[in-house]
C-alpha cells in the first residue's frame, strides 16, 4: 500500500486546508505557544536554559511545517543565550504567522 505523505503531520495538514476555520485556529494555537518559547529564551541565562526553548520551538514549528519559524529556531539553536538577532528574527517568523 503507498502512502502520498512522508509524515503524519503532513497528512494532517493537507486535510485540515479544506477548513480554514480550523487552518486559523490551529496557526494562532501555533503562533501563541511560539510566543511562551520565545519569551522563555529572552529570560534564559544559561545555555541550557537557552538551548531547551530554542529545541522546543524547532520542533513545534517542524511539527506545523512553519519553515520560516524553524530556520528561525536553527538560528537561535546556534547563538549565545540572549542573542538578539535571534530573538528577533525569532519575533518576525512569529508575527508571519498573525
Amino acid at each position: 500500500m503507498a502512502y502520498p505523505f512522508d509524515s503524519f503531520d503532513q497528512a494532517i495538514l493537507v486535510s485540515l486546508s479544506d477548513d480554514p476555520q480550523l487552518m486559523d485556529e490551529l496557526t494562532r494555537a501555533l503562533a501563541e505557544n511560539a510566543r511562551i518559547h520565545v519569551d522563555l529564551m529572552s529570560r534564559s541565562r544559561c545555555d541550557a536554559n537557552w538551548h531547551s526553548a530554542a529545541e522546543r520551538l524547532a520542533g513545534l514549528a517542524a511539527s506545523f511545517g512553519a519553515r520560516r519559524l524553524l530556520g528561525a529556531a536553527h538560528q537561535a539553536l546556534d547563538a549565545a543565550p540572549g542573542d538578539p538577532v535571534a530573538l528577533r528574527a525569532v519575533r518576525q517568523a512569529i508575527s508571519a504567522l498573525d
